[in-house]
């Protein structure tokens, strides 16, 4: 596609000696010209904490030891999209709505983004953290900071999308799950509405899928490891917030369909 454009020139200053080809042919150069010009792969950025992000080899093998399976659910979302799309998950593990931007993460994003483009927003698990790097407070510095992720964002011509966090896994006596977010949540949702911005409900669709597989079966959707599996844990693990592979491919699935029913151009580009 990108030789395109110098096609066209090229044919445009050979009219004089082949007039007759090229007034059979006009349409179709015509169309080629236009085409080329403005069409490009979509990009979607994703930006977020550790249940988001790509996890490498070399990560995974320092972390817990080779084929150690946490995922994240953007990782897993590649497959859904087709090839007009390029996914840049810049989704980070630990990272907060502040400390992401402090530590220079959005800057790199931002300078990316082009018009047309889409940009994934996800935080919250981190912004309950009691350090001052990472803490907000929900009503002041965490809505100020989706604000400015959504601002920017639509100053670049590109289009952001909200995301409620995952669900973590925390059921109560009579099999429910327990919300960990609070107000978290209810601000994420009042800043979708009121700046228009669409709205995944992520940690509403998959609290229905945890409470669906229950409190015994919904373990493999996270960590929970057996002593002796991995030479860095011994003694196992348990961990009811970072998704393994199945797991985040299931929220994957959620995060799609839930993107489909928000009817945006992006939705003709996923399988």
């Amino acid at each position: 596609m990108q030789r395109a454009p110098a096609l066209c020139y090229i044919y445009a200053n050979t009219l004089d000696m082949h007039l007759p080809a090229i007034i059979r042919t006009a349409g179709l150069f015509l169309l080629l010209c236009a085409f080329s010009s403005d069409h490009r792969k979509v990009n979607v950025f994703s930006i977020g904490d550790s249940t988001m992000c790509d996890y490498d080899a070399a990560y995974l093998a320092s972390f817990g030891g080779e084929n150690y399976p946490i995922r994240g659910w953007m990782q897993m979302a590649r497959s859904f999209f087709n090839d007009q799309v390029m996914v840049h998950n810049a989704a980070r593990s630990g990272r907060s709505s502040k400390s992401f931007r402090d530590e220079g993460h959005w800057k790199k994003v931002i300078d990316s983004v082009q018009q047309g483009d889409y940009v994934f927003i996800m935080f919250g698990a981190n912004d309950q953290k009691p350090d001052t790097a990472r803490h907000t407070d929900p009503r002041t510095g965490f809505r100020s900071n989706l604000a400015g992720y959504i601002n920017e964002t639509r100053a670049k011509g590109a289009f952001p999308v909200l995301f409620t966090p995952v669900a973590r896994r925390k059921f109560d006596a009579n099999g429910r799950l327990v919300d960990t977010y609070g107000e978290y949540l209810l601000v994420i949702r009042e800043l979708a509405a009121e700046m228009k911005v669409p709205l995944v409900d992520l940690q509403q669709r998959s609290r229905e899928l945890i409470e669906r597989y229950g409190p015994e079966e919904s373990k493999k959707m996270f960590l929970y490891i057996q002593p002796g599996l991995f030479t860095k844990l011994p003694r196992g693990r348990k961990d009811d917030t970072h998704l393994s592979e199945f797991g985040a491919t299931k929220v994957a699935e959620l995060a799609v369909q839930e993107l489909k029913q928000l009817h945006l151009p992006l939705a003709a580009m996923l399988r």
